[in-house]
C-alpha cells in the first residue's frame, strides 16, 4: 500500500515537507512504520523516539495497526464546529483576529448568568533558561481538522466533570502573531459564578495544551526554534 504521512511542525521543517509517502505492505502496526520512516527519512531518526502519531485523527499506540486508506500523522508533544450538545458550543482553529465579544454573545443564553473567559496572549520577554530572552513574535501550526475534534472533546470531558456549565468555546489561533495577539480563549458559562465555571475554563486550557495538536514556534532576534511539551498523549486520551 502506498501511505501518505502528514508532518507538523519540528517534523515538517527537518523534512523539508508536508507529507511523506511510503510503499509498505498492508497491514503494519505504528512501530513497524515508524521504522520504515527512520529508514526512509534520516533527517528524522533523532525526532522519532518521542514522535506522536494519530491515525484516523486518534491517538495511535505503537502496536496500533495502520491500513490502506487510513489518515496518518505524526508530530511532536502538544506545545500545548459544535457538538451534539443543546448548550452553545463554538470550536475554531483561525488566522484571524477573534473578537472576544461575539465569543460571548454565542454562549449567551437565557440561562446564562456567568462566564469566565481566559485568554492567552503573546509574551515579548520569557525567562526560561537556555532561551532567548526577548521574543519578536509566535508563529502557530496545527492539525486543524482533529484539533477541532479534540476540542469537542475537551468540552465532554468538561461536561462530566462539571454537569452545570453551559455553553463552551475552545479558539486557537495559527500562523504568525506579534507580542500582544491573543493566542488562545477558552470560555465556559452557566447560570451562577459557583456551578464550576473558573475550573472548567483552568481545566479547558490545561487540557487543550495536552492533547490538541498545535504548536508554536519561538522567533527570538537571532534565532527560532519551536516549542514542545512534555505530556504524551496516547489512545487513553481518545
Amino acid at each position: 500500500m502506498n501511505l501518505e504521512i502528514r508532518l507538523f511542525a519540528t517534523l515538517k521543517d527537518l523534512a523539508g515537507t508536508k507529507a511523506l509517502t511510503l510503499s509498505l505492505d498492508e497491514p503494519v502496526t505504528v512501530q513497524e512504520m515508524l521504522s520504515h520512516v527512520e529508514t526512509a527519512y534520516p533527517a528524522l531518526s533523532a525526532s522519532l523516539p518521542t514522535v506522536i502519531v494519530a491515525v484516523n485523527k486518534a491517538y495511535a499506540d505503537p502496536d496500533s495497526m495502520v491500513n490502506a486508506g487510513d489518515e496518518v500523522a505524526l508530530f511532536p508533544p502538544v506545545s500545548g464546529g459544535s457538538d451534539e450538545r443543546e448548550h452553545p458550543t463554538f470550536f475554531a482553529v483561525t488566522s484571524g483576529e477573534v473578537d472576544l465579544t461575539e465569543v460571548l454573545k454565542r454562549l449567551t443564553a437565557p440561562d446564562v448568568g456567568a462566564v469566565v473567559t481566559f485568554t492567552g496572549s503573546v509574551r515579548g520577554e520569557t525567562s526560561r533558561s537556555g532561551y532567548p530572552q526577548i521574543t519578536k513574535r509566535l508563529e502557530y501550526d496545527a492539525y486543524e481538522e482533529m484539533a477541532l475534534e479534540k476540542m469537542a472533546q475537551i468540552a465532554r470531558e468538561i461536561w462530566q466533570r462539571w454537569p452545570l456549565v453551559k455553553g463552551i468555546a475552545i479558539i486557537q489561533r495559527t500562523g504568525s502573531l506579534d507580542v500582544g495577539d491573543s493566542t488562545t480563549i477558552v470560555s465556559c458559562a452557566a447560570a451562577h459564578r459557583d456551578q464550576g465555571v473558573f475550573e472548567a475554563a483552568r481545566y479547558g486550557i490545561d487540557r487543550l495544551k495536552e492533547i490538541v495538536p498545535v504548536w508554536k514556534k519561538e522567533v527570538g532576534e537571532d534565532r527560532t526554534y519551536w516549542i514542545e511539551g512534555e505530556y504524551r498523549p496516547s489512545s487513553a486520551d481518545n
